[in-house]
């Protein structure tokens, strides 16, 4: 809702600030005192084309302000999270446009410097106008799909029909994404193939590389080791035949003892024997060392060939991790991965035949949706259409045909809101052939016909809807035809914010509030000014409007019943 106007400058008006309120504003005033003005400032705060002839004379720049309040769940508030503007959704917003003598202009939003572009973004979600000069809103065909939407209530099946869309365009994604993958694989089929190849060749094992560093060591100082323990084992030969040889000897000492005489258990015979038993033990402990040393001497016992195997093997497996760019420790792993991605390629051709399968599925899903939500937007047009017809009558607009063109759209253009355009077409006379809304010549026409369409969408709208600007909706038309325009707009204003520019008293005495343009100057300075009227001066107003300059009392009570009806 627009809650005030700020206009400093603007042709005839020096300085004004203006508070707006709910329901249905009627601006009235004599021809040329300046209610067009005020259109244009807030035109210009909201990003309308304006040129330097807006800007009073004398004067550097014109500046317009215009404040709204917006609810919480408006749609305002997503264009400027586009935009990256600051903003608090419990606050009023702020547009305000500077336009200088030389035609330059400045814009802000909540005091944020901006650009012309965004001001207009904003003012298109803002408000909407329908008068003499321009109309914005309905004459944009893309507002005639959301709201045919909104008049059939056909938020359930657009809500089917996107998530339809999402589901397609993801399966699309998952065929291209395959797509892609089956083209890369058939490159790299032959690469994979190879070096798995070598890899199965080479066999590498986990931990490989530390143990054959580890052999081809002990390998290269084995034969040194073996030249050490062959000399230690020279220590043994004839030592066992020595030894064996010395216990006879003592065999026969103690035999000669005992031949002289010698007490068995004497001293002489228990040291011989002492001495024999020592010689027993050398002898079995010899044997024990000797078998050690020849064990010893086996373990360095390696194949001939085994250090040049155990090398090659090493640089075998080195030269593959270098081809690969990986540490010899990882050859087992990139064996794994290879293959698994060989199994990948192998079957990728299946993934996508899946894939493509579930494309179809899903395209003919959205195709289904999209087409239940052509034949109710069909529906929901002819009704619209009757609606809008019905309404044309008592605007005067008898003659004027009215219809939805819901078109389809190809393939090629599909989205989430379905496959047709949706547009507004009208014929203005008997056996003239159907075209857009700016077709019809007369703005006065133009602006009716917005109203009866306004008035036949009335109440099916959801969520908040934008200030609605009608600039002489009455023009040609008085009696009967002004009252059903006055009623109209009475309707439209029980759910939206109405301003209204009217010279039709049966227009303005159904407004909630009264605003009286006025000139007044001398040679040399000219104003416009904008009084807001009270209940007395509004009568008063009005019964002008009815009697033109000499005021009656029967005009005056014409007035009050018109206020009344």
């Amino acid at each position: 809702m627009l809650i005030g106007l700020q206009i400093r400058d603007v042709v005839l008006i020096e300085a004004l600030d203006l508070s707006i309120g709910p329901g249905l504003t009627a601006l009235t005033g004599e021809t040329g005192a300046g209610k067009s003005i005020i259109l244009d400032a807030l035109g210009l705060a909201t990003g309308m084309r304006a040129d330097s002839g807006l800007v009073r004379r004398g004067a550097s720049q014109a500046v317009a302000t215009a404040v709204f309040a917006p609810a919480p769940d408006h749609p305002v508030w997503n264009v400027l999270e586009e935009k990256g503007l600051a903003y608090g959704r419990d606050e009023d917003l702020v547009l305000r446009r500077a336009l200088s003598a030389d035609g330059r202009s400045r814009a802000f939003v909540n005091d944020q410097a901006t650009g012309v572009g965004v001001l207009k973004e904003l003012g298109e979600v803002l408000l909407e106008v329908h008068g003499q000069h321009e109309t914005v809103g309905l004459l944009d065909a893309r507002t005639h799909r959301p709201m045919l939407d909104a008049f059939g209530g056909l938020e359930p099946l657009t809500a089917d029909v996107a998530a339809r869309f999402r589901d397609w365009r993801a399966a699309r994604d998952a065929v291209e994404t395959l797509r892609d993958d089956v083209a890369r694989a058939a490159a790299e089929t032959e690469e994979l193939t190879f070096r798995l190849s070598e890899l199965d060749r080479l066999d590498p094992r986990e931990g490989e590389e530390a143990e054959l560093a580890e052999e081809r060591a002990l390998l290269g100082s084995a034969e040194k080791a073996l030249a050490d323990i062959a000399a230690a084992r020279e220590v043994f030969d004839g030592l066992s035949a020595k030894v064996a040889s010395a216990v006879r000897a003592l065999e026969r000492a103690r035999e000669r003892a005992l031949a002289a005489g010698a007490a068995a258990d004497g001293a002489a015979v228990a040291r011989v024997a002492q001495a024999s038993e020592a010689l027993d033990r050398v002898l079995i402990e010899a044997g024990e060392a000797e078998a050690a040393i020849d064990a010893a001497a086996a373990a360095f016992d390696f194949e001939p060939d085994r250090l040049e195997r155990a090398e090659e093997r090493l640089f075998d497996l080195r030269g593959l991790a270098r081809k690969l760019n990986c540490a010899v420790e990882e050859l087992p792993f990139l064996r794994v991965r290879f293959a698994e991605r060989l199994r990948a390629v192998e079957s990728s051709e299946d993934s996508l035949r899946a894939a493509e399968a579930a494309l179809k599925a899903a395209r003919e899903d959205y195709a289904a949706a999209a087409g239940r939500l052509t034949e109710a937007r069909r529906e929901a047009g002819e009704r619209l259409a009757r609606s809008v017809m019905e309404e044309l009558v008592p605007l005067k607009l008898e003659k004027a045909r009215f219809r939805v063109a819901v078109d389809p759209l190809p393939e090629d253009r599909a989205g989430p809101t379905g496959l047709d355009r949706v547009a507004f077409e009208v014929s203005t006379n008997p056996g003239a052939p159907f075209g857009d809304l700016g077709s019809i010549a007369s703005g006065g026409e133009l602006a009716r016909f917005a109203l009866a369409l306004k008035a036949s969408l009335a109440g099916r709208a959801s969520g908040p809807q934008p200030l609605m600007i009608f600039d002489e909706v009455d023009q040609g038309v008085g009696g009967a035809v002004a009252d059903a325009v006055g009623l109209r707009l009475k309707k439209l204003a029980s759910k939206a914010q109405v301003l209204v520019v009217t010279h039709s008293p049966q227009v303005a005495a159904r407004a909630e509030a009264h605003w009286r343009i006025s000139k007044a100057g001398d040679a040399e300075r000219t104003r416009t000014a904008v009084e807001v009227l009270s209940p007395a001066d509004r009568e008063e107003e009005i019964a002008r409007m009815l009697a033109g300059a000499q005021i009656t009392d029967a005009a005056r009570a014409a007035a009050r019943a018109l206020i009344g009806a």
